[in-house]
């Protein structure tokens, strides 16, 4: 049984810094494409980083440069640096695993074509 359990939500100011981590568990971790999305109040869920089984890395525009996605194999688990946060940046952050089986393990293609496993959720809260 797959398990996706994200961690390290919480308040900060703009400017700040948060590191999310996923604990991952049930499947072979480290040949899966996997991703942060986040969704915040009112809006759509949207991919924000993704990286793929050989490491190779994808961000949303509007994070790319401050937020960085990376994976230790060896803890199954997957992390999300996140600097210069903005009060745009507060949503719920969720953790997404797939096999992605005959398509690219990209944020644009995350989106398009949907994560088989998911995790709760983390809450980050951006305050101005």
């Amino acid at each position: 049984q797959v398990q996706l359990v994200e961690s390290g939500g919480g308040s900060v100011q703009a400017g700040g810094s948060l590191r999310l981590s996923c604990a991952a568990s049930g499947y072979t971790y480290s040949s899966y494409c996997m991703g942060w999305f986040r969704q915040a109040p009112g809006k759509e869920r949207e991919g924000v980083a993704a990286i793929d089984s050989d490491g190779s890395t994808s961000y949303a525009d509007s994070v790319k440069g401050r937020f960085t996605i990376s994976k230790d194999n060896a803890k199954n688990t997957l992390y999300l640096q996140m600097n210069s946060l903005q009060p745009g940046d507060t949503a719920m952050y969720y953790c997404a695993a797939d096999p992605a089986l005959r398509r690219f393990c990209t944020v644009v293609a995350n989106n398009y074509y949907g994560m088989e496993h998911w995790g709760k959720g983390t809450l980050v809260t951006i305050s101005p």
